[in-house]
């Protein structure tokens, strides 16, 4: 048994603080006055914060140590173990890889993001779990819903159990994300696909309006296996209500990255979970002009922080919410944990302190101004150990 003494320890609705957190193997075992005299192993958290580990069911950071510039790639399974090393350190401890399956070159031509690359990541976040590893890994599939022959690999995936999160996406110009089509030229401009340099951009916006797309049939059948696989299916850039109505008879359970504070509170009022990025709130705002990520906190129509691609937003933009805004740290600590794990179906056995729960644990203290992480225990083993010098 470990005993963590002398924590503040956030539970989903309070603080504790002078209680021993007890730890029996990889569980929570209970919340007590005294160490037990069974205690093999006594952390001592010093006056910090003990929290749960961070659930990220929206990241494509792994992609950058993939594939740091465009002509360096590096072996996908160094590529995981180093990113989790850094994951780890920024207190993730459930991490939903998110790889796209894109069709058009608007976007940039990603060696990445075709089904030879998708399908090598799926068998290895399946596989990695047999060998050492540090985190828990899961896979999240992007679909684009004008790559026509993601419909097939999609389901070959769900079938074969390799994928643990699906969300559908559209980036036509004109609507969701770029709705506003002055910051859809800005983004395109900055990627290099082959449409981009040799089509100006009244051709790119016509042929995107005649491109074909998968049939809501697809989609429905889509989120009908998936839920019959225990996936939670996520739909992207929600901006209208009629789109989230579509969503409800695709019986879609997240809405991640709402437009704007209505789309938001409408996808709230349906009983969708609502995804926001962290980064938005360290940024001040959205890059692509759109909804302000504390103000939807503020306004109670945002449920889950994810990292989006920016993994140490998670820490920061917690404490920033509740120091800066004064959200309650509970609360501001639920939507990195706790919520995030019942939108995708962990809510039972991950996400908050409470016994029998799994043991993924976070010791944060205040350092200079910023929150840091000094311990991170995943299934009861203490995987990383930092003390600040000066």
């Amino acid at each position: 048994m470990i005993a963590i003494k002398n924590g503040r320890i956030i539970l989903p609705d309070r603080i504790v603080d002078r209680k021993i957190l007890l730890i029996e193997k990889d569980r929570i075992h209970s919340i007590a006055d005294e160490i037990p005299q069974e205690a093999e192993k006594v952390i001592n958290a010093h006056g910090r914060y003990v929290a749960p580990g961070f659930i990220d069911i929206h990241s494509d950071r792994i992609e950058q140590f993939i594939l740091p510039r465009p002509t360096a790639r590096f072996d996908c399974e160094l590529a995981l173990k180093e990113c989790e090393r850094e994951l780890l350190h920024q207190g993730i401890t459930t991490m939903y890889h998110s790889f796209s399956l894109y069709e058009n070159e608007l976007l940039g031509k990603s060696p990445l993001r075709t089904k030879e690359s998708v399908e090598k990541m799926a068998r290895l976040i399946q596989d990695i779990h047999e060998r050492y590893h540090l985190i828990h890994h899961r896979f999240h599939l992007r679909v684009e819903i004008d790559n026509l022959s993601a419909f097939d690999i999609a389901s070959e995936l769900i079938k074969h159990h390799m994928i643990h999160e699906i969300s559908f996406m559209d980036h036509t110009p004109g609507q969701g994300q770029y709705r506003n089509l002055e910051i859809y030229r800005e983004s395109i401009t900055k990627y290099e696909g082959e449409e981009v340099r040799t089509l100006d951009f009244e051709e790119i916006l016509e042929r995107q309006k005649k491109k074909k797309t998968m049939s809501v049939e697809q989609l429905q059948e889509l989120s009908r296996l998936a839920h019959a696989n225990g996936i939670a299916v996520a739909s992207h850039d929600d901006d209208t209500k009629e789109k989230l109505n579509l969503n409800r008879e695709l019986q879609v359970d997240i809405s991640e990255f709402p437009i704007t504070i209505d789309t938001a509170k409408y996808a709230k009022d349906l009983g969708f979970a609502t995804v926001v990025g962290a980064p938005n709130i360290l940024l001040g705002g959205s890059h692509s002009g759109n909804m302000s990520a504390a103000q939807a906190i503020l306004e109670g129509c945002a449920d889950v922080l994810c990292s989006d691609y920016y993994p140490p937003a998670l820490l920061h933009g917690v404490f920033i919410m509740h120091e800066k805004y004064q959200v309650p740290l509970p609360e501001m600590m639920n939507k990195v944990s706790l919520n995030p794990a019942k939108a995708v179906g962990l809510g039972d056995l991950y996400g908050s302190i409470e016994p029998g729960k799994k043991a993924d644990l976070l010791i944060i203290d205040h350092l200079d101004g910023y929150p840091v992480i000094t311990h991170v225990l995943v299934d009861g083993n203490t995987t990383s150990r930092v003390e600040y010098r000066r």
